[in-house]
Parts: structure tokens; sequence; C-alpha cells
């Protein structure tokens, strides 16, 4: 009986305390107008010029529209990349403002697809491919936009050695339309070296998925098997039964990337925040590289494979 009074005492203080609660929501606090660098300089299998998407920031707890996301890209930036040697400028290119077919490999290359884009997408890019990146090279971007200058380096660091990218049947019960993907990676160099992977099926833009990098901390220096699942369209319904699988007799590219510190640091940190959400998740600040704003400017040495998963 005493146990029954005392869980009843608990229960209406638990009550009461329930009812005296107010909802807490942080204070906006005046809007901070900051320029977000995304850029990427790449070696590898497919050596590719400098990209930059430049955009403005959002209010933490803005509403965001498609007109906004397409005034939020900066026009009339002038944005260079230098190896030390030499310094090339990019040229300004917007999607709408291109010929029909060029607007779908422009898209392509910028990974989008054209057909499900709502908004004007603009970036600036080496277009006459006068610096592809190397590796071992540094990097400098170099950008002058809204009366601010922005700057940031970046490193194409040496690639691991692919053994072998192949499909095996997935875990648990047997099952004839799904497979997973499996990847063999020399890592033989006695430094810190940081991944970043990319999948795409069909034909369709290469897209990075939740929990897209690593370091070599558990096999630094060892031949390492592990598994690679496919990344899943942003905003997608959660399957558990075909989470990061892959269809039989479906074509699939995988990008494997080797990437500087920095590099991983932003990605890590950034995929570590989004991921970390929830009323008792703690709040992460996001690593950049962005010298006067925010963002990434990073370099790739890139291995692609184009495999069809066997039926």
């Amino acid at each position: 009986m005493k146990k029954t009074f005392l869980w009843l005492g608990l229960g209406l203080v638990a009550l009461v305390l329930g009812a005296c609660e107010e909802e807490f929501t942080p204070e906006a606090g005046p809007p901070v107008d900051d320029l977000v660098v995304e850029g990427y300089i790449e070696a590898g299998d497919e050596p590719r010029p400098a990209i930059v998407f430049l955009t403005r920031s959002f209010p933490f707890f803005s509403q965001l529209t498609a007109e906004q996301l397409a005034n939020a890209f900066v026009r009339g930036a002038e944005v260079s990349v230098s190896d030390g040697a030499r310094s090339v400028p990019l040229t300004e290119i917007c999607l709408n403002d291109l010929p029909d077919d060029l607007r779908q490999q422009v898209a392509g290359l910028l990974g989008f697809d054209p057909d499900s884009l709502q908004f004007n997408v603009c970036a600036y890019a080496d277009v006459l491919n006068q610096m592809p990146g190397e590796e071992g090279k540094t990097y400098t971007l170099s950008i002058n936009a809204d009366g601010r200058q922005l700057s940031a380096v970046t490193t194409i660091p040496a690639r691991a050695r692919v053994d072998s990218v192949f499909f095996v049947a997935p875990p648990g019960e047997p099952n004839d339309t799904l497979a997973q993907c499996r990847v063999i990676l020399e890592d033989t160099r006695a430094v810190a070296d940081f991944y970043r992977y990319f999948t795409a099926t069909e034909g369709r833009p290469l897209q990075a998925p939740f929990g897209s990098v690593t370091d070599d901390r558990l096999f630094d220096g060892q031949r390492f098997e592990f598994p690679l699942p496919k990344a899943e369209p942003r905003g997608a319904d959660f399957n558990f039964e075909t989470f990061g699988l892959y269809r039989r007799g479906d074509t699939v590219t995988i990008k494997l990337a080797n990437i500087d510190r920095d590099h991983f640091n932003f990605w890590n940190t950034l995929e570590f925040n989004t991921a970390n959400q929830g009323p008792f998740s703690s709040y992460t600040r996001v690593d950049h590289n962005i010298q006067g704003g925010l963002g990434i400017w990073g370099g790739l040495n890139a291995s692609y494979f184009n495999l069809v998963v066997p039926e």
C-alpha cells in the first residue's frame, strides 16, 4: 500500500511539473549575412576543373521557398583559382541562361537532375579546363563578392589503391533482387588518409550518402574490406529492408575519393550535426576552411567504377 501511494505521489508531482512547463524558443537574433562557399577541384580517373557555388546564408528559423533559393546565388563575383604558378579566373554560369540541350549536360556535370530543379542554379567554373586537378598540388581559391574578400586552400592528396569492387548477397534471409556492394582497399601509406564516396544508379547524378566520409584509423596501412551502402535520395521514405542495397540488374557508378583533412572535417561535422537531431541532441559546430565566410573548398583524387549488379 505504501508503494502504491509513493508511485501515486510521484505521478502527481510529474503531472504538476509538466503542467508548469513552457515551450522554449531560442531568440532568433539579428540575421547574419554570411557568404557560403561550396567548391571542388578533382584529380584521378576523370580530372575535373574547379567549380564553385557561392550563396548567401539564411536565418536559422526562416522558411525557404524556391524563389529565395534562386535569389541566394551570388552573381557578379570575381572568383579565381591559383596553383602557385598561375591563376585562372572562373566563369559565371547559370542553368536558366543556357540552351535546353546544353542545360541538360551542364546540370549533370554540376550533379543536378535538371528535370527536378525548381529554381535557377548558378556557379563559377573553369569552363575551358585551363587548370584540371593534379595529385599533390595545392590550390588557393580567391573570391571578391559584395565588397568582401574570401579565400581558402586545399591540397589534392595521393590516391589509395582500390583492389576490387564487387557485389554479394545481403545478410539475412536469401534475396534474389537485392545485393550489397563491398570494396577491398589497399591503404598502404603510413600517413592519415581520408575518404569520401558517392553512388549513382541508371545514369542518375552521383550522390553522397549520409556518412559519406571516413578516415583510416581502423585500417591504416592495411588491406581492408568494407561495405559501401547505396546513397538514398534526400527525403525518400526509409525502408529498412532495402536501405543501402543495390537492385540486381541495375547499372551502378561508384566514386571513391581521397580528400585532405580539412575537407574530411567539414563533411564529418556536417553529417554528424545533420544526423544528431532530437530533443537530447547536442549542438555541433561545423568545421570549414573558408577565410572570410563559411563552407568548403576541397580537392579530391577520385577513382570511378561503372558496374552492373549481377542477376
